[in-house]
């Protein structure tokens, strides 16, 4: 796991400038105009446990090369800016997109150079998508920047999406007349079984199934860490890691479909 981590770092920093001056292959095919922004967690903590946390890298790669492979613009930005935190047990876990990112300098940039997300212009997007991680959980609740965001995409008829722990994002997002954005919509989020699996139910400031039924969100189960994604209009949620790629492919669609 360290050596993944470090490769990370030597490779990243060894091609900054190659980012900065060249794209990838996966980026020279975007054509559309539509852009999609992905934001990361800043939250490097996992309560008071001693352990790390972070994004959990699958909810990033697996949206991140669907929406690019087809032909949209991604940008990442992360709460803080800069460097956004990976947890590393992610890669305990095999996965077909864990060595194409350590490949892949483009990419690593972005996490590395994050955008700010008090920069970001929300009208330069038509989509948004909150990754999950345990990291979210307290650092995208009540985000002034998140509700900023998230309402102008949406009322813009733009999609706002979240995958996993990301729908941290969703909870206190309040539209301009007043109304929550989740309020009587279904959603697919992390579910208490789930959080309870991992250990974690009571290290997290609260279980994310419980937060958004109690903001009044149509929670909708799945099988626990298998696939599982809601399309409640322009509001796309996917409940795990599982639900990532296709979260990535519902957006595609619905962008398809609106032009």
């Amino acid at each position: 796991m360290k050596n993944f981590l470090a490769k990370i770092s030597i490779i990243a920093t060894a091609f900054i400038s190659l980012v900065i001056t060249s794209t990838s292959y996966a980026e020279a095919k975007s054509q559309k105009e539509e852009k999609v922004l992905i934001v990361l967690t800043s939250h490097t903590e996992l309560g008071n446990s001693g352990k790390k946390t972070g994004f959990w890298l699958p909810e990033l790669t697996h949206p991140y090369y669907e929406l690019i492979n087809a032909g949209y613009t991604v940008d990442v930005a992360s709460i803080e800016g800069g460097m956004a935190p990976l947890d590393s047990k992610a890669f305990e876990e095999e996965d077909e997109f864990h060595q194409v990112f350590l490949n892949d300098p483009i990419l690593m940039a972005k996490v590395m150079r994050s955008i700010p997300l008090a920069n970001i212009n929300p009208n330069h997007y038509q989509a948004v998508l909150y990754s999950g991680g345990s990291g979210p959980m307290w650092d995208f609740p009540d985000n002034k920047d998140i509700n900023r965001i998230s309402t102008s995409i949406y009322e813009n008829n733009g999609i706002v999406s979240a995958v996993c722990h990301g729908n941290a994002a969703l909870i206190n997002t309040v539209l301009s007349d007043g109304s929550l954005l989740i309020a009587n919509k279904r959603i697919a989020a992390f579910t208490n079984e789930e959080e309870i699996s991992l250990g974690t139910a009571e290290i997290v400031p609260f279980l994310l199934q419980d937060k958004l039924v109690e903001q009044g969100a149509i929670h909708v189960n799945g099988k626990a860490w298998q696939e599982n994604v809601v399309v409640e209009g322009r509001l796309i949620t996917g409940q795990n890691p599982a639900s990532a790629k296709k979260v990535a492919q519902e957006i595609i669609a619905q962008l398809q479909q609106e032009k």
